[in-house]
């Protein structure tokens, strides 16, 4: 049995079942491996190795398994950097692993060669170099143990060619795995009894208590803990953007979003309103917050956090109540501390912040259904809400999309999820992620949502969801431009002339301040429909639910190149946005021109 075998026959041991890769020169060891082993993990080809890294990432995210990627030296190398360092922030679970030049050609000038571990190390959890064959499964269960533990989050090893290739030692070497690393998180913490106590009295005596849940609920699998701990007490829930999907849009406690992007103004005035805020696996970052605006430092609003990393838990604001541990654990925990004969004693709290959910969507129904063309965005969304099928996995790039995804999509069961890479916010992710999703869920319908920019760095992964067949639904936002930075362009363009008006100074605005965010205007369905993909040009309302409704009865990959409204042009439910140019965020209907 030589390294690539033994390598092949653990991952399969982990409960690896698909990787995701691009052949090289230096993986055809590897590749012979996956050909020949009995139960190897399946391979999945893909046209890029940032795709494939992407596709390992969703895979993780919506599976809480470790996804598994695979790339050659070099440029293959550096390629997966944006996919790791996602990841690794996102608290995903990753294995990247890099088939690198062999060791003899070290230092000797050879094609390829990179640092590997430092040049990985600042954007990961763990970057390792396999130094002698022998401690191959050494280097395998550390790298799975370092994905799922403590904080998930991403491992990449280098692999010298020639050590693949090398026999492996007969003796003292044992390829036994750890089957808690199969997933993530491989083992749940908690905080002392004493803590949990001091936490739950908090929340027993609390009058206008309120849940955050943020991306770390999603990895922890708290979705099913989190929504029964709210209907014990009657507490409303807000996410993070990375934390939707853990109580149903629909849910009477599930409120809305908080955050920079797609805030739900509900959601904000009750994050304000609070006396008790229990935030459970959220950093309470510059987005959560609206740059630590909300709730306000040093206020009377007393604050619960439950992260997995001591670190975090009080970086950005004074904690009342810190626990460290692990989500679903702590949360689990708290409920059971709850009384028997505790009653819920938050519905006039809870009937007020419904109050102000209900007059949000009665404002926003007009434009939900506006014929306009081009196509609203919000349009898009809510005929998608009517189209989609429960359950199903959507994922959608960071940007055009996004504001509007996550302020406007309902998801209305507990197995759907929203998927979108905020951290870094890198482009190209939707339509190589949707073949993770499928993989991680072949039973949901993935969809994938995206701008041009994002189309023009990943339109070469049509090609291998046409070959695979993945039945997936992509929308493309077709607006013929980087719409994010061309309304960003505008919003401090606006922001200058209000200063400047505020000043006296006379300066105004410009005509046109954007400056090299446009591109030609094409039809992008001829794109799709290269690969041989099933594909629509979408450029009015009856288009669009026509296309939806056809593409959800097929059972095939479908593109729909949708000609939208630039997100340039009128005001996003962007926070920050709307502060600059003098507006009220906490407005309920905002649809002010850029």
């Amino acid at each position: 049995m030589n390294g690539a075998t033994a390598l092949v026959s653990m991952l399969s041991g982990y409960g690896v079942d698909v990787i995701f890769g691009v052949p090289g020169d230096t993986n055809v060891a590897l590749y012979e491996a996956l050909r020949t082993v009995k139960n190897a993990p399946r391979h999945i080809l893909c046209r890029d190795e940032r795709s494939a890294v992407f596709m390992a990432d969703c895979y993780a995210r919506l599976s809480g398994k470790p996804g598994v990627a695979e790339v050659p030296s070099g440029a293959g190398a550096l390629y997966g950097l944006p996919g790791v360092a996602e990841a690794n922030k996102s608290s995903v679970p990753l294995i990247l692993l890099v088939n690198d030049i062999p060791q003899p050609g070290v230092g000797r000038g050879t094609l390829t060669e990179l640092p590997i571990e430092q040049l990985f190390k600042p954007l990961c959890k763990r970057a390792e170099t396999l130094g002698h064959v022998g401690k191959l499964p050494e280097v395998v269960r550390r790298a799975f143990r370092e994905a799922t533990g403590g904080r998930p989050g991403a491992v990449v090893l280098a692999l010298p060619e020639d050590l693949l290739y090398q026999d492996m030692p007969g003796e003292a070497v044992s390829l036994h795995v750890e089957p808690q690393c199969r997933q993530a998180p491989s083992y749940r913490s908690r905080p002392p009894d004493c803590d949990l106590d001091a936490a739950i009295d908090a929340i027993l005596t609390a009058e206008r208590p309120l849940i955050v849940a943020g991306g770390g609920a999603n990895r922890s699998g708290a979705a099913a803990s989190i929504t029964a701990l709210a209907e014990r007490l009657d507490i409303p829930v807000v996410t993070t953007i990375t934390g939707q999907g853990v109580i149903r849009d629909d849910h009477k406690l599930g409120i809305g979003i908080i955050g920079d992007n797609g805030f739900h103004p509900h959601a904000v005035w009750a994050l304000g309103r609070a006396d008790l805020v229990i935030y459970v696996g959220c950093r309470m970052g510059s987005v959560a917050t609206m740059n630590w605006q909300w709730p306000v430092p040093n206020g009377e609003t007393r604050i619960i956090q439950v992260d997995l990393e001591p670190e975090v838990i009080g970086n950005t604001y004074a904690i009342d109540f810190p626990l460290v541990g692990d989500v679903r654990a702590v949360v689990d925990a708290l409920l059971a501390k709850v009384p028997a004969d505790r009653a819920p004693s938050a519905a006039e709290w809870v009937a007020e912040i419904n109050g102000r959910r209900a007059e949000f969507w009665d404002v926003m129904a007009p434009h939900l259904e506006s014929d306009e063309v081009p196509l609203r965005p919000e349009r898009v969304i809510e005929t998608l809400n009517r189209c989609l099928p429960m359950p199903c996995n959507v994922v959608s790039d960071a940007g055009t999309p996004t504001p509007y995804a996550t302020r406007f999509l309902r998801l209305r069961d507990p197995q759907s999820r929203l998927v979108i890479p905020r951290f870094y916010g890198g482009l190209g992710y939707a339509i190589p992620a949707v073949v993770g999703a499928y993989f991680a869920a072949p039973h949901l319908r993935p969809v994938g949502l995206f701008g041009d920019g994002s189309l023009g760095m990943s339109a070469g992964e049509l090609e291998t969801l046409s070959r695979l067949q993945i039945p997936a639904v992509l929308i493309h936002f077709n607006n013929a431009c980087f719409g994010w930075i061309k309304a960003l362009q505008r919003v401090v363009d606006r922001d200058h002339a209000r200063k400047a008006s505020a000043r006296g100074s006379g300066d105004a605005a410009t005509n046109d301040p954007t400056f090299s965010v446009d591109f030609g205007r094409y039809d992008m369905s001829k794109l799709a429909a290269v690969y041989g993909i099933r594909s629509f040009r979408v450029e009015t309302p009856a288009q669009l639910e026509t296309a939806l409704s056809e593409a959800f009865a097929l059972s095939e990959p479908v593109f729909i190149d949708v000609v939208v409204e630039s997100i340039a042009d009128r005001l996003p439910p962007v926070f920050s946005w709307l502060k600059k140019v003098g507006t009220d965020p906490a407005a309920v209907g905002v649809q002010a021109a850029l």
